[in-house]
């Protein structure tokens, strides 16, 4: 793991532009028709109104932004026992940044926030490519109880079994 000259702290409105830009090349690494990408892109970005729904993080590699990762209060009808939990909409790194702990720096920001927030878990809703980063940092899968209502790969980490 090469995370000596990483830096992780919150993302300022100025940077949205770099945020974006690192999602899409994110998305775009992602194994899916180019079509489907391209397509489904515009769903991923932020915008200024995310800033104000959510807390968003960024990840520096000599002052540039190759990673993000941003979550918001779940809602409860989505978590088990409608326990209250962080919901973390994305870890994105820039895939020239891949395979150096970026990912697991982000993912342990969100944790922290569990922590501090005083949530009883994590939740995440992820892409199937994602699952094996997800089920690597202790999550377990939730089955849909109504495949018609809940996304079909969520993840969950309870505050206990968080480190």
């Amino acid at each position: 793991m090469h995370t000596e000259k990483i830096h992780i702290r919150p993302a300022d409105i100025q940077e949205l532009d770099a945020i974006n830009h690192v999602i899409e090349q994110a998305v775009m690494s992602w194994s899916l028709p180019e079509r489907v990408k391209r397509l489904s892109l515009p769903s991923y970005r932020y915008d200024t109104i995310d800033f104000r729904a959510l807390e968003v993080i960024v990840a520096l590699h000599d002052g540039k932004v190759v990673g993000v990762a941003a979550w918001e209060s779940a809602d409860p009808q989505e978590t088990p026992d409608e326990e209250p939990a962080l919901l973390l909409h994305g870890i994105y790194v820039d895939p020239a940044h891949h395979r150096r702990g970026i990912g697991r720096l982000l993912f342990r920001e969100a944790e922290s926030a569990v922590r501090t927030q005083g949530y009883q878990g994590l939740l995440v809703k992820a892409h199937a490519s994602a699952d094996g980063f997800f089920l690597s940092r202790g999550m377990h899968r939730l089955n849909p109880e109504n495949p018609g209502r809940h996304y079909a790969n969520r993840f969950w980490k309870t505050a206990v079994t968080i480190e």
